[in-house]
This record gives structure tokens, sequence and C-alpha cells, in this order.
């Protein structure tokens, strides 16, 4: 199984980005994906998760700028940033809790970097 994050970029305080993140491989099914991000000397911090029923989480720090969502088909799930901070800058990796055998495992992707600067 691997898990495919693309997205990242420079863009201006204000702007928006949308990053994704794709799950490949034989599996079962995917049971949650979430978004995590570290930003420079700082430890790596939970941005949004999403499960495979549509149930959401946000961090306190993207609630209402942000919007997590899974694809139909249950393989792939997308950050919407909105009103994007320098604060918000940092490596943003995709985590995913996919069931192949009998348990799930826990999968994480290569991180995509995100900057917000002027």
């Amino acid at each position: 199984v691997q898990l495919q994050a693309s997205g990242g970029g420079l863009v201006q305080p204000g702007e928006s980005l949308r990053l994704s993140c794709t799950a490949s491989g034989s599996y079962a099914r995917v049971n949650a994906m979430t978004w995590y991000r570290q930003a420079p000397g700082k430890q790596r911090e939970l941005v949004a998760g999403v499960n495979y029923d549509g149930v959401t989480n946000y961090a306190d720090s993207v609630k209402g700028r942000s919007t997590i969502s899974m694809n139909s088909a249950k393989n792939a799930v997308y950050l919407q940033m909105n009103s994007l901070k320098p604060e918000d800058t940092a490596v943003y990796f995709c985590n995913a809790r996919i069931r192949v055998g009998i348990r799930p495992d826990t999968f994480w992707g290569k991180g995509t970097l995100v900057t917000v600067s002027s």
C-alpha cells in the first residue's frame, strides 16, 4: 500500500491551496485518512481527518478555514485550505488507517511542503 500526496506549494497569505492524497495497492478498505503537518522545529500535529463514514475532525487552528473530504471510491482524501496564514507553513503528511489483513495498519505518505509567505 502506498500513499501519494500532492498539492503543496508556495502561496501568499490569504490564498488557498488544495492537498490531495491517494491510496494505492492491494487492501480491503480505507478506514480513515488524516492530514498531519510539521513545521520547522515543531512536533508533528494533526490538521484534519475523515473516516469511512464521512465523520470529520479538525484542529482548532484550521477549523473554519479548511475542509477535508474523501472521494466516493474511498481511496483519496482532499484538504482544501483557505485564508492561509504564515503559521500554516509546514510539511504536510498524509496518514491512513487501511485494512490490509484482519486488522487495519497505519500508513504514511511522503510529505508535501506548504509555504505561506509574501
